[in-house]
């Protein structure tokens, strides 16, 4: 790998700079495309600590599921924002937002570049440009959407979420009919979308933001991801969703790896048929991931084999 051998000294001078401005490199990306190696690279040679923009990866109680990083696999940089609360916690947008924003006021005290990393675009955008305080939805709403939700199904709350908010739909995991329900609230309450409420204006923060999205051709990324279900099953997967078959309705379990195996659990589906959905849905989930990204977040793309071009990129960012 040809790295400009100039770096090391051009990445003292960032840090030296960081006196005055504070940096916040952004690794976003589809699911399994390698934005934790990139993460990881740039955090030794930046001397940066790492935050999770993953909105499942902040439950102890999933793991394999999450493709959560192991210590091993750290190399001793400190990664923040996994395994801070119970999948029997609430835990939204807004707060995320609230607690990373405190945390980086306290940490660029004494440091002036970190990493945020994930693939949650929601919580991205509310690090980068803040979330507006959505409305209380009457509770008849919301019952009448749970009500349509058990009658009809979630296919229904998918199709009128895609027609009505179609970068919510975009962005969010809509398998989750817990999210799709909250939107749709919002929508059907006050006549504007979900997306409306979010980042209106922008927040003023301390850090100037870094944009990097990982991308590879289609048939590689979906290679990647078949290739992790399979690694995901054979590191246990299976028992780590039997255990947890008692919170199947809890919010944060209604997601892709978890609810087909419930699934499966309930004999609704052979393993074999449970797994084959998991890798669809994960397909899927990433083909709206690449979309959300390419239409509402700015950043430079790069393959995630090109690490001395992204390093490069941050240096010039930098300095400009």
């Amino acid at each position: 790998m040809h790295v400009d051998k100039n770096y090391r000294v051009k990445a003292q001078n960032a840090i030296r700079m960081g006196n005055k401005k504070k940096f916040l490199i952004v690794v976003a990306g589809p699911t399994a495309i390698g934005k934790t190696r990139i993460s990881i690279q740039l955090a030794k040679r930046f001397k940066a600590d790492v935050i999770s923009a993953d909105s499942r990866q902040i439950y102890r109680e999933l793991n394999i599921g999450t493709a959560k990083i192991k210590m091993e696999e750290a190399e001793g940089i400190p990664h923040h924002f996994i395994d801070i609360k119970s999948i029997e916690e609430n835990y939204s947008a807004g707060d995320y937002e609230k607690d990373v924003i405190e945390f980086l006021d306290t940490y660029f005290e004494d440091n002036s570049i970190a990493i945020l990393t994930g693939g949650t675009g929601l919580y991205i955008n509310a690090i980068l440009n803040g979330l507006d305080e959505f409305p209380e939805v009457p509770k008849q709403v919301l019952d009448n959407l749970e009500l349509e939700y058990n009658t009809d199904g979630l296919q229904s709350l998918q199709d009128e979420i895609k027609i009505k908010d179609p970068k919510f739909f975009a962005q969010s995991e809509i398998q989750n009919p817990r999210r799709l329900i909250r939107a749709l609230s919002i929508i059907r309450h006050t006549g504007k979308t979900f997306t409306e409420f979010q980042a209106k204006k922008t927040n003023t923060r301390i850090f100037s933001h870094i944009p990097i999205v990982l991308e590879l051709p289609r048939d590689q990324l979906y290679e990647k991801i078949n290739t992790r279900v399979d690694k995901m099953m054979t590191d246990g997967l299976f028992n780590e969703v039997k255990s947890l078959l008692n919170y199947k309705e809890n919010r944060a379990l209604i997601t892709v790896g978890y609810k087909e195996l419930f699934d499966h659990l309930e004999g609704k589906m052979t393993l074999e048929q449970a797994i084959s959905k998991i890798k669809q849905h994960s397909r899927n989930y990433a083909k709206r991931q690449i979309t959300w990204f390419n239409n509402s977040f700015q950043g430079k793309h790069f393959s995630p084999n090109e690490l001395s071009l992204i390093i490069e990129y941050v240096l010039s960012e930098m300095e400009s």
